[in-house]
């Protein structure tokens, strides 16, 4: 499968996800404070290459694939790339929020399975303490029937998508440099995407 249509399959897909966040956000009364980054900035973030296949098609696209990953291959920090740090305490952006991975689009308005296999919202200390009674709410509504994006559910079909890219997980900085020399040694021997209108 090409890299193009693997784009558009992850694409479509964060669309879906898009559309089912936007439905619970509702519903739940929860969100993210205004301004924070404090997730972002964790250290031990780990994603797919595969999420992040988007965001380095776009920059392959652009021209700035072989700079970013030269960036990536320099830098020793642990932080996301593509998390932008602000000068206020815990709050920042996300430079290219278009093309974010999966992890980043489930992590606060999402569910995990507990141990006794109940659904529960796997989100930050933030809004559990800061939103305590609206958090309590949703894991109930969750439990009662409630529709919420499920992490796993997601990641299975991401994996459908390319298992081999899929399955690998890693430190965020190590995905996004896996993912931009994907689609750069893909193109190493190909034609410039758009030149043929053809699948390759």
């Amino acid at each position: 499968m090409s890299i193009e249509r693997k784009v558009k399959l992850i694409e479509n897909l964060f669309y879906q996800l898009e559309q089912e966040s936007a439905q619970f956000e509702k519903a739940s009364g929860i969100s993210c404070p205004s301004g924070c980054g404090k997730c972002c900035s964790y250290p031990d973030i780990v994603a797919s290459p595969l999420e992040f296949l988007p965001w380095a098609f776009h920059l392959f696209l652009i021209g700035e694939a072989e700079n970013t990953l030269n960036i990536l291959n320099a830098t020793q920090s642990l932080t996301c790339l593509i998390y932008k740090p602000m000068a206020v305490i815990d709050q920042g952006r996300c430079s290219n929020y278009k093309y974010r991975g999966l992890i980043c689009r489930l992590f606060g308005f999402a569910a995990t399975s507990d141990k006794y296999g109940k659904l529960r919202l796997a989100t930050c200390k933030l809004i559990k303490e800061g939103q305590a009674e609206k958090f309590k709410n949703t894991n109930e509504a969750i439990l009662k029937g409630l529709k919420v994006p499920v992490f796993t559910e997601y990641y299975m079909q991401l994996n459908q998508i390319d298992f081999h890219l899929g399955n690998i997980i890693l430190p965020v900085n190590k995905a996004l440099k896996m993912a931009l020399e994907e689609v750069l040694n893909y193109y190493a021997y190909r034609d410039f995407p758009g030149l043929d209108k053809q699948c390759l």
